[in-house]
């Protein structure tokens, strides 16, 4: 394996514990052990907004009541009849909730081989349930991931993350812009992977 090969498969792998870690927060408040963890994360100074992002975050997780948040998590994200943010595709993209971002997503899931969970309540195109999705096709180097973001995540995932950015609880705001700023990361990355493909002459 070459050293750039190497580099690469790490970068990779931090992606994929990226999308896992947004994908948990999202679903499910953090617990004592994951708030310790997040609290002693030593972040690379860097200047991109996605490390002060990773900063903020920790900062916030330092501070945070472990039950507090979790009746923040339901107050955003969950609620009675909806929380302050509503984290589905059908609902950025269409308006409506089990619209078509859904049909699209179930039929995709179906060609990449993933079932539904029994466990799993809430819609396949919860942004959670999108993003662990989006983790384990990176994980897998999967050539799909790509046109998956693509399809299924960059025309809503960073406007929904900007809306919990938003939110009053400073945990929950730090999550949103830590994933703003990670999808905006991706966004680039395939840009610059894009700009670097061969081009094809056909005569």
């Amino acid at each position: 394996m070459s050293e750039t090969e190497a580099m690469l498969s790490e970068v990779d792998a931090l992606r994929g514990d990226i999308y896992q870690l947004l994908a948990r927060l999202l679903r499910q408040s953090p617990d004592v052990e994951l708030l310790a963890w997040l609290a002693e994360l030593e972040v690379e100074q860097d200047g991109t907004r996605l490390a002060e992002c990773w900063v903020g975050l920790a900062q916030a997780a330092a501070q945070a009541d472990p039950e507090r948040l979790q009746r923040a998590h339901f107050r955003h994200l969950v609620g009675v009849i909806q929380g302050d943010i509503v984290p589905y595709a059908s609902w950025y993209q269409q308006g409506e909730l089990m619209e078509a971002a859904l049909v699209a997503l179930r039929r995709d899931l179906r060609v990449l081989g993933f079932e539904r969970s029994e466990r799993t309540h809430e819609p396949e195109d919860h942004l959670a349930a999108v993003c662990e999705v989006m983790g384990m096709l990176v994980e897998a180097q999967a050539d799909e991931q790509v046109a998956f973001f693509q399809q299924h995540l960059a025309p809503w995932a960073k406007r929904c993350f900007d809306d919990v950015a938003d939110v009053e609880t400073a945990f929950y705001a730090a999550l949103g812009a830590l994933g703003s700023a990670f999808m905006e990361s991706e966004q680039a990355r395939i840009s610059d992977r894009a700009a670097h493909q061969p081009v094809r002459l056909v005569t």
